[in-house]
């Protein structure tokens, strides 16, 4: 093979995205030759591509090698698993699975068939401001972790976007609110940078400032194993909001804020400092530096480009399918706690938590109603 040809399944915002920068020759060695939805509306632009109406025919039809999905969150677990079972090469969009239980699914399905590719559609992890924060953890220039907080509120959404779909914001099409759908990709660059937490508590609000059934306004506390202490706010219903994430070490402070990336630098490390000083007010001096920044420029495309290389070549990935399963796990277990109001110790219990949705599923009364929305420029919200 010196081609992957390519197909998409779910052509809503995501899927469209990646069929404009496909067609448009953004990635090498890769022919996007199908797509499918059941709306015929979503496909009359893609003509001059093979159509199908459904998820499992286009994995059986024999004329992809690989499959991205981009559908609702219920589905991507089990077109992942179909996709693998048929010798598809898979690429799963953000959440790879509603749940931890089907993510655990999914990854065993790939188990299976260690010879496909199956990555996850991460592509915060191409951006230089989490690349650079991630060298400078990593090196140890940052110290010992000791906390983080992320505040991450300028998710604003409108009744009518929540309207927009039949699916959104419920038990039974999405499985969760901000914390599934907005903040998946930070989730995973805050497991990414600082590994994951050994236990949480959340404190989730369910529809606190819009008609919805699930979380829009939540504040956790994290631990880790080293002890490590954070917080993770966030909410879709606060005008101006805000996007700072600090992670602290014993060398100095990281903070993330309006695109900007400042080091706070110790002399020393603070704990020594502590154990060695001669004085009660004494503190190590500390160096401010800003740190240039600037968005990768097409994070999308180079995410594909991996996985397209990946299969051809044997690229390590970039974000590998089964990361994935991280930040699906964080999700559910920050809503969790809050659900049954205790703080819940990690590996999650993925067989609770998904007893625990089967029921809120079951006991919904929620009546969704849909509304046709304008068509917006939904990748405003990629670069946070």
């Amino acid at each position: 093979m010196n081609k992957v040809r390519l197909g998409i399944i779910g052509m809503g915002n995501m899927g469209k995205f990646h069929a404009d920068y496909l067609l448009n020759g953004k990635v090498n060695r890769c022919e996007l030759v199908a797509v499918c939805s059941p709306s015929p509306a979503k496909l009359e632009k893609y003509s001059a591509l093979k159509i199908f109406d459904g998820g499992e025919k286009l994995i059986r039809s024999g004329t992809i090698d690989a499959v991205v999905i981009a559908t609702p969150h219920y589905q991507h677990s089990s077109l992942g698993i179909a996709a693998l079972e048929a010798g598809l090469h898979v690429m799963i969009e953000k959440p790879i699975s509603a749940h931890k239980a089907d993510a655990e699914r999914l990854i065993a399905a790939h188990q299976r068939h260690p010879q496909l590719v199956f990555a996850a559609m991460f592509q915060f992890r191409t951006e230089p401001r989490y690349l650079k924060m991630r060298q400078l953890i990593s090196s140890g220039e940052l110290g010992e972790f000791v906390r983080m907080s992320w505040i991450i509120t300028d998710w604003f959404r409108t009744e009518a976007y929540y309207a927009s779909g039949g699916w959104r914001a419920t038990w039974r099409g999405e499985g969760g609110g901000v914390l599934l759908n907005q903040c998946l990709h930070q989730l995973d660059s805050l497991q990414w940078l600082c590994g994951m937490p050994a236990r949480v508590r959340g404190f989730c609000q369910l529809g606190r400032y819009h008609n919805i059934e699930v979380e829009d306004n939540v504040t956790n506390y994290l631990e880790w194993p080293n002890g490590a202490t954070g917080v993770f706010v966030s909410s879709t219903g606060e005008v101006p909001g805000s996007n700072r994430l600090e992670i602290i070490g014993t060398r100095g402070k990281l903070v993330l804020e309006n695109n900007q990336l400042t080091f706070a630098r110790n002399e020393s490390d603070m704990i020594e400092f502590s154990r060695n000083a001669k004085t009660g007010f004494a503190k190590p001096e500390v160096c401010h530096s800003n740190i240039p920044i600037e968005n990768a420029a097409t994070p999308h495309a180079t995410v594909m480009q991996n996985f397209v290389d990946a299969i051809l070549d044997g690229t390590p990935l970039i974000a590998p399918g089964a990361d994935g399963m991280h930040s699906v796990e964080l999700a559910n277990a920050m809503l969790y706690s809050s659900l049954i109001g205790q703080t819940v110790e990690l590996p999650l219990d993925s067989t609770a938590y998904e007893k625990k949705l089967k029921q809120l599923i079951a006991e919904s009364k929620f009546e969704k109603k849909v509304i046709e929305v304008a068509d917006e420029d939904f990748a405003r919200s990629f670069n946070r």
